[in-house]
Formats: structure tokens, sequence, C-alpha cells
């Protein structure tokens, strides 16, 4: 498994330069294992049982902690907001933690505030990109961030969906943040290939709920478009995938959950067999590579980078975005049909394109795209 994690990560694109080493007493100097290491999660603003990224974060970091006997605590900021962010940040070095993991880009202006204060204490900030912090701000060496190629899982999960005999499809985002624009895009981009290979004629609703949750208007929105014949939905953006379910729920309709393996949480609520995939991101896998790393006191080697991760292998599940492991395999596209898609993506004879400055429209050449901007 070491081997596999140093090899993954040595392949992963690495988009800024490294900063330098300083030393860290999370991570230690040099080729020094970590003593003392206690590691604390720090939640964005949503619970660590809200099935989506806080969860998996938490249960991957208590897990290794319980594996390699390490102190671990989670900590959750009272509101959204930068304050309570940065607070809890705060409250965790206080109490002696020597490693903070942060989930979710909200955390930028926390770890601008914090990371450069505390130059003994090792940060892991997944999801959070260049993009996300000021235009200035220079990362420091004891600040390591992972974010995801969306656009290569979105694909997957578009191709997917036509292949499996869906022809209306709908993508329901949260706020068009980068990432969730990369889910978007390669989704349309995934569907297209699809299309353009079945000859189908393929129609896709596309909007933002312009938040992270659903509520009674963005299920309003998803009624009428499952009334008007929608079969499945990509609902990407966090808690708004309740929205999606409930209209699914109303009339057999299905859903595609996003990054994480949705199906148990999805299905378990609104109805066996709802979530047809998700759109995968390795979290998990992440969070076990660099708290190894800053255990066996080799964090010098990846703070002040930001990693971009996606595909190091031609075997799905030891890429770092994926298709779930409860897809719903058929006869259109069967889990050989998915290993063959992965194989010709990671060779580069299949291409997605991750600029998010064009419409989503732009991504289509034979699907139609019907982009209804954000509900709310």
């Amino acid at each position: 498994m070491k081997k596999f994690l140093a090899l993954a990560l040595a392949l992963c694109l690495s988009v800024m330069a490294l900063a330098g080493c300083s030393g860290n007493g999370g991570a230690a100097e040099g080729g020094e294992a970590a003593t003392n290491m206690k590691v604390a999660m720090v939640t964005d603003y949503g619970d660590i049982t809200d099935q989506s990224f806080n969860q998996t974060t938490y249960e991957a970091c208590k897990a290794w902690a319980t594996a390699n006997g390490v102190d671990f605590n989670y900590f959750k900021p009272a509101t959204n907001s930068d304050e309570d962010r940065i607070s809890m940040i705060e409250k965790a070095v206080d109490e002696g933690y020597t490693v903070i993991v942060m989930p979710g880009y909200a955390f930028a202006p926390a770890i601008e505030k914090t990371a450069g204060e505390y130059p003994d204490v090792t940060f892991i900030a997944l999801d959070v990109s260049a993009g996300d912090f000021s235009k200035d701000y220079k990362l420091p060496s004891n600040l390591y961030s992972a974010v995801y190629q969306e656009e290569l899982c979105g694909y997957m999960a578009g191709y997917a969906a036509v292949k499996l005999g869906y022809t209306k499809l709908g993508f329901l985002g949260g706020m068009a943040v980068p990432a969730v624009v990369r889910y978007g895009y390669g989704f349309v981009q995934g569907a297209d290939a699809a299309a353009a290979e079945t000859g189908a004629a393929v129609e896709i609703n596309y909007a933002y709920g312009n938040q992270f949750f659903g509520d009674a208007d963005i299920t309003a929105a998803m009624d009428t478009w499952y009334a008007a014949g929608t079969e499945v939905v990509f609902a990407c953006g966090g808690g708004i995938f309740t929205s999606a379910a409930e209209a699914a729920q109303k009339v057999g309709g299905k859903v595609i959950g996003v990054d994480v393996d949705q199906a148990a949480s999805i299905d378990g609520t609104y109805g066996s067999g709802m979530t047809v995939t998700s759109a995968m991101k390795g979290l998990g896998a992440t969070v076990n590579t660099m708290l190894t790393v800053v255990k066996e006191g080799k964090f010098a080697e990846y703070g002040g980078k930001i990693d971009n991760l996606g595909l190091v292998s031609d075997t799905p599940a030891e890429n770092y975005v994926q298709l779930a492991p409860s897809t719903q395999f058929g006869t259109g596209f069967t889990e050989d049909d998915y290993n063959a898609l992965v194989k010709a993506m990671h060779a580069g004879q299949v291409t997605v394109n991750n600029d998010i400055t064009i419409s989503a429209a732009d991504n289509a050449k034979v699907v139609t795209v019907n982009d209804q901007g954000n509900i709310k």
C-alpha cells in the first residue's frame, strides 16, 4: 500500500513550486519521524454526518489515527464564517494538536490567517485551490493542499449515464465554484461522447442552486425537471442532493451522487436503487497518504505545494477520481467497459477539457444543453 501511495503522489501534477523547507513540529525535519503527533480535523461549516466532504474526511482521519495510535479529535465552527473557522484552528493548536486537516475551499481565508502564524503545525487542506487564495498569497512550507480533477470523474458519470440508456439528464450544481463547474462540464462532455457513439438524442437540463443544501425552492425546480421527462440528475454540491432525491422519489427517478459513494445514504433514505453512480474524489486516500507522510517525517517533500490529483493508474480503484463501487453497471455500460474507459483516459486517448471560462453548452457537440443559470 505504501508503495502505491508513494507512486501515486509522485505521478500527480504539482501546480505550485515547492516553497522551501522550514522547521515543522508536526512533520519533523527531513527524514526524522514525527513524535507527539496529534491530529485535528476542522469541519468547514457542516457536520461530520453530512454524507459528504466532512464525514469522509472525519472517518478517514479517525481510522488512520486509531490504526496508528495517534490522538485525534474534530472541531466544528459555530457558524459558517471565516472567524469561526479561524477560532477552531486556533483552539486545536492551543490544545496541542500538531496536524490540522481541513476539507473544502471555504478554508482559504482561515489558512491565510493561521498557517504562517503557527510554523510548527502541519496544515493539510483538501480541495483548496490556488484560485481560492488571495492573489499574492505564497503558500508556507507547513501547508499542503490537494485538489482534484473533477472534470474526469464528471466525464465518467455522464458517459456512463448515456451508455446505460438515459437520454434526459440533469446537472444540479451547488454554487458555481471552480470544482463544481469542472464536475458539470466534465459531465456534459462525457454524455456528449457517449451520445456521439450511440447516436442517441440526449438533452441535459443544467442549473446551479446557488447554495450547498436543498430546500423547497430547489426541490420544486427538480419536480419540474422530472415531471418533464428528466430521468437522472447529477446532484453536485454537498447537501443539495436532498432536493434532487426528494423530487426523484415522487416519480421513480434516478440521481447521481458526488464526492463520495452516496448510494447507501441516498438509497437508504429515498428508495433502493435510486443512485445510478457517484463521481468520487479520493479524499480518504489523500488523508491516509498525507498523515503517513507526516508520521514518517517526509512532509518537507510536500509542504508549500498544491497537487492536482487525478488518474495515476489503469486500475480505477487506484485513482484519485473514479466512479463509485456501487455503480449500477448494465448491458450498455459494464464494469469491463468502465475499466476500458479509465485505461483510455489514463493513456491520453480520451481527453477532457477543464476550461471553466466557457459555457456548459460549449462542451457539447451533439447533446442539447438547456442552461438555466441559478435557480435561486
